[in-house]
């Protein structure tokens, strides 16, 4: 570890933005199992997605073979509207937990989204126009991916159905309006406008949703609109192969100064941005060049990785997508309408899963008031209000900061800062009010989901 530090704040020049994604399967020896397809229950081919996704997309998916992947011309004019985005010192925080460590973020705030989801909303519209398609469905749950997808599509002249997770609509309702100005319809899910949506609320009349349930009503809608694909914000490989910009910038600078981190930390729902953050550095690690830790955050209330099940489940709570091997709690678990928002999935993305289960990445869950506190902390000495989202990754670098205080051991800390949390005023005036709670499931209410698995080994 060099005794280099990196200014107080590093923008990448627009000639060092990566030209190239990072597809850090191309180096794990252990690939993760193949998607099944729900109606033979054999693994999917490129033609049983075709009806759902992009064929880009599908290409990209089945490739475990590149390390790196071009990023196309007009994908890389969208970027440099808001790519590179800051790595950025963060001084001020050091100074408030009185640290030895060195703690580092990468910024992917600084666009009109608000959020890192922007790099793969990008690529997949794009893919899309190309492809001749006209409309574009997806889900969303915080509404940071139906945000980025909503000025995608606006861009490339695609029109957008968005379903937003019925909690997170009714908590933000203004970031509904943001899609809405970019041009999409948005609806609140589940919803009664779709059949997966009627028989959700059949069985969960109160419901505030979930993404598996958003997800179930936007592949049918896909499936049923002439000329109309699914696009999704995290999970699937190609889109932790599109978020790899994110870790591929943060290397690129790092190198620059002779700095290797020695634990690189992010919060996980689906796994895009953690996924994204770690490729490059995760992929020396598979070849042995480096000991760096990783560290997934997950919501206490959504604790996939940390109490899951590693199994085949379905994507969707209406049991329509492909089965994936992942770490899951069951498509039919209902989270808490907490504040984690986007975090609130039951699955954790396969090629996440498997290095997980391999030993490679660390969990940890936490719970909402220590989230909102470090949140807090965070915005006084750095300036920046995160999402809760991002907190939750502030959350474990602040206690490895405060490991280092404790031991005197110098560490370079590295974290994703996803996005802005200034469409969650209402969960920091919670906070601020004294009355936010934390939930977690209780033994039985995982029960009740790990029922939902299927029974395939």
């Amino acid at each position: 570890m060099a005794n280099t530090s990196i200014p107080y704040k590093t923008y990448l020049t627009e000639q060092e933005m990566p030209r190239y994604w990072y597809n850090v399967k191309a180096h794990m020896k252990n690939k993760h199992a193949p998607f099944l397809n729900p109606a033979t229950g054999e693994p999917c081919t490129k033609d049983d997605l075709r009806s759902v996704f992009c064929d880009e997309c599908i290409e990209q998916e089945f490739n475990d073979r590149d390390e790196y992947v071009a990023i196309p011309q007009g994908i890389l004019d969208f970027y440099k509207m808001f790519r590179p985005s800051p790595l950025v010192r963060a001084y001020f925080l050091e100074r408030f937990l009185d640290t030895p460590a060195e703690i580092y973020y990468k910024f992917e705030g600084n666009n009109t989204s608000g959020s890192h989801k922007l790099n793969s909303a990008a690529a997949q519209a794009y893919y899309a126009k190309q492809q001749g398609i006209t409309r574009l469905t997806t889900e969303t749950g915080a509404g940071q991916w139906g945000t980025a997808l909503s000025m995608a599509c606006a861009f490339y002249g695609l029109q957008l159905c968005v379903y937003m997770v019925k909690a997170s609509a009714e908590q933000k309702p203004h970031r509904r309006e943001v899609m809405r100005t970019f041009g999409a319809e948005v609806i609140p899910s589940p919803g009664n406008t779709t059949s997966a949506g009627r028989a959700i609320l059949a069985r969960f009349p109160d419901t505030g949703g979930s993404l598996g349930c958003a997800i179930s009503e936007a592949v049918e809608t896909a499936l049923s609109t002439q000329n109309c694909r699914y696009v999704l914000g995290s999970v699937l490989d190609h889109v932790l192969l599109h978020q790899s910009v994110i870790g591929t910038e943060c290397k690129i600078a790092l190198d620059k100064y002779g700095i290797v981190p020695d634990v690189v930390i992010g919060c996980m729902g689906g796994g895009s941005n953690f996924g994204g953050l770690i490729a490059p550095f995760m992929g020396e690690r598979l070849q042995g060049k480096n000991e760096i830790r990783f560290v997934g955050v997950e919501p206490r209330g959504c604790p996939t990785l940390t109490r899951g099940k590693f199994a085949y489940d379905y994507c969707d709570a209406a049991k329509m997508t492909p089965l994936a091997k992942m770490y899951t709690l069951g498509c039919g678990f209902m989270p808490s309408p907490n504040h984690a928002g986007g975090l609130r999935y039951h699955g954790m993305s396969p090629v996440l899963s498997q290095l997980y289960h391999d030993g490679y990445i660390e969990a940890v869950a936490v719970g909402q008031k220590s989230v909102f506190e470090a949140a807090t902390d965070f915005a006084k000495c750095e300036g920046i209000l995160p999402a809760p989202e991002s907190a939750h990754a502030i959350r474990a670098a602040t206690d490895e900061a405060l490991e280092c205080k404790r031991s005197g051991k110098k560490k370079v800390i590295l974290f994703g800062l996803t996005g802005t949390g200034y469409f969650d005023l209402s969960a920091y005036k919670q906070y601020n009010d004294g009355t936010m709670t934390d939930e977690a499931p209780t033994d039985e209410m995982l029960i009740k989901g790990f029922a939902s698995i299927p029974a395939i080994r």
